[in-house]
């Protein structure tokens, strides 16, 4: 989530005052040390309460989002949110109920899943780095199993502990990134920070040579993508599977979709591979492997128009008006020297989050850089992006994710009406017109 915020505010607000960031991190992590180690009723009873509170504030906000949203895939995730968080925190305000146990068990029964399927996926996958994404699954079983078992801390204080551990990472995120800051140079994007390198999809940070002004949008950016439901032939429906990871013809051909993006004039981003290949089900699995055996010869795709002449029209289309085009040019000048394609490594969907990144840098510029960043940080939005990037991170990018992440980020960098107050005085609107309506 701060790497989101960061990004989108821009490096060279923060560069020259990078001391601040590790100063604010040290300080997280002395408030989570605090925490964690004092076990006195008083700090435990204000923090599960006001742990519960922001749940239920967050979760009653989220509804905002969901009345406000056009009618689209992410409305409905925004209203899935919204449920979770009322319902998670009236559990841990005790209401209707009293619930520590069931609170414990809901905390171990979440990191218990979150483990189990980042070290499945990292062990099926194996992409750069996933030894320590699968380690850390490992420490969320861990947690799990001493939040059930009650050791060495009680119920009471294991809300305040995941607490702690929240402010800590948060902490050593920020003294990390502060720390990098520094020695990065004028011409260079955030993303070339070691903190964005995890699983090497930023080989390609773009580099402004000669600084300059920021070009002016004539054109706006297009993310195009064919969701594999979309582009199935006669696909076999399977809830959210076929929206986000595969769908399956009548045939029984897989269709994972694509994504491809597009500024004019001159770029079009679409990674392919170069032979097509329809793979069964029973082939499909041993290709997931992110390894060089599963490296192929890629092609990229000239424009849009030949492509939906070759294939079909892109069913989801969204458009951004605010993005650097210089930054989207000097990211695919670097990412073309190469064409190497892998289904879960560097993929269609996973160049078209990259670029997006890098058009977006900085899209959210001001003269008051910690303002907006506090403003992002209690933005919901922000948050529902950080968690597909976690998503994406610890599987891969795929045409559905990539969709959902477009649409989350124009409205952060563009859509002025999803503040709160305005969501807010939207939600009053159509409650007024619900009567009126039925009269």
């Amino acid at each position: 989530m701060l790497k989101i915020a960061f990004l989108l505010v821009g490096a060279d607000a923060f560069r020259a005052r990078w001391y601040v960031l590790p100063a604010l991190g040290a300080i997280l992590l002395v408030l989570a040390s605090l925490l964690a180690l004092d076990a006195s009723d008083g700090v435990t009873l204000v923090t599960k309460e006001a742990m519960g509170a922001v749940f239920v504030l967050n979760g009653l906000l989220a509804l905002y989002v969901f009345v406000a949203l056009p009618r689209e895939g992410s409305r409905y995730l925004s209203f899935v949110k919204a449920a979770a968080l009322i319902v998670l925190g009236s559990l841990i305000l005790d209401f209707p109920l009293e619930t520590r146990i069931t609170i414990a068990w809901l905390f171990g029964f979440a990191f218990a899943v979150d483990g189990v399927g980042r070290i499945a996926t990292a062990t099926v996958l194996r992409f750069p780095g996933w030894r320590i994404l699968a380690a850390c699954g490992v420490v969320e079983l861990l947690l799990a199993l001493l939040i059930v078992t009650e050791w060495p801390l009680s119920h009471n204080q294991n809300i305040p502990f995941c607490i702690a551990l929240l402010l800590g990472l948060w902490g050593w995120l920020l003294v990390r990134f502060g720390l990098m800051l520094r020695s990065l140079e004028d011409e260079a994007s955030a993303m070339n920070l070691p903190i964005f390198a995890g699983r090497g999809w930023y080989q390609n940070a773009p580099v402004l040579i000669g600084g300059g002004e920021r070009q002016p949008v004539e054109q706006p950016m297009i993310v195009h993508v064919w969701t594999p439901v979309g582009s199935a032939y006669h696909p076999e429906r399977r809830l959210l599977v076929d929206r986000y990871i595969a769908a399956v013809d009548g045939n029984g051909v897989i269709s994972t979709g694509h994504a491809a993006l597009e500024m004019q004039p001159g770029v079009y981003i679409s990674h392919y591979p170069a032979q097509e290949i329809d793979r069964s089900s029973s082939d499909f699995a041993a290709a997931l492997r992110a390894t060089a055996e599963n490296d192929l010869k890629g092609r990229f795709q000239p424009s849009y128009d030949y492509e939906s002449k070759e294939w079909c029209l892109a069913d989801q289309n969204v458009a951004f008006h605010n993005f650097d085009p210089r930054r989207l040019r000097a990211f695919w000048a670097g990412y073309r020297q190469d064409d190497t394609y892998n289904l879960t490594n560097r993929n269609c969907s996973v160049v078209v989050a990259e670029a997006l990144d890098a058009a977006l840098e900085g899209s959210l510029a001001s003269k008051y850089p910690w303002a907006r960043l506090l403003s992002l940080l209690a933005n919901p939005d922000l948050w529902t992006a950080a968690l597909i990037r976690s998503r994406a991170s610890s599987m891969t990018w795929t045409p559905g994710l990539v969709l959902d992440y477009a649409r989350i980020l124009v409205r952060l960098t563009q859509a002025q009406e999803t503040g709160w107050n305005a969501r807010l005085q939207l939600f009053l609107q159509k409650l007024r017109r619900r009567p009126q309506a039925s009269a």
